[in-house]
């Protein structure tokens, strides 16, 4: 019986877990007795845990980012339809939190985006909405593959929590053989 399974991987700089089949085996090839073993794996789960509270927060900031984008994109769409005809757009517009003031747009061919860090640059429409849709695709993609991130990370999070189990579980089994050779030899 081999001791670990080889498919022990990183994704993107997070090491994969090691499931152990044979405690024994695993021991012995890490020189490591039970204590130090667990203590490793639970350093190991800790730092697991860590990496998902960082990763869920990145999904919430970017499950936030999209449909902030998304909104910025039908608004200069409407923009855009409004910039042939002679009709004012007529748009509400928040000052301040929970403060809002009604605006006159007449004739627009330029958008100011927020950038953020105090930042906001004055693009045409057509530039705005070029951006603005390689921002959207950047985020989605980018949620994609936190999405796949996540999902490796819960899984070295099970195999790391069965690994220590087993570990633990193996022994209390060798102690208990132990006690009742000792208890049959008396």
């Amino acid at each position: 019986m081999a001791s670990s399974s080889l498919s022990t991987t990183e994704r993107r700089g997070i090491p994969g877990a090691q499931f152990v089949e044979d405690v024994e085996t695993y021991l012995t090839q890490s020189g490591l007795d039970v204590n130090s073993a667990l203590s490793f794996l639970q350093e190991r789960l800790q730092q697991y845990k860590l990496v998902e509270m960082k990763f869920l927060a990145q999904q919430r900031d970017l499950q936030a980012k999209i449909p902030d984008i998304e909104k910025c994109l039908d608004v200069v769409a409407t923009l855009q339809a409004k910039k042939g005809t002679a009709e004012a757009l007529v748009a509400d517009f928040e000052v301040s939190q929970g403060i809002y003031s009604r605006a006159c747009i007449e004739a627009a061919d330029s958008v100011c985006l927020w950038l953020g860090a105090n930042v906001m640059l004055e693009y045409s429409c057509e530039e705005a909405t070029a951006l603005l849709q390689k921002n959207f695709n950047n985020a989605k993609a980018s949620l994609e593959v936190l999405v796949a991130d996540l999902q490796f990370l819960r899984d070295q999070v099970t195999i790391t929590q069965v690994t220590m189990a087993r570990v633990y579980n193996w022994d209390v089994h060798q102690r208990r053989m132990r006690k009742a050779a000792d208890t049959s030899t008396d």
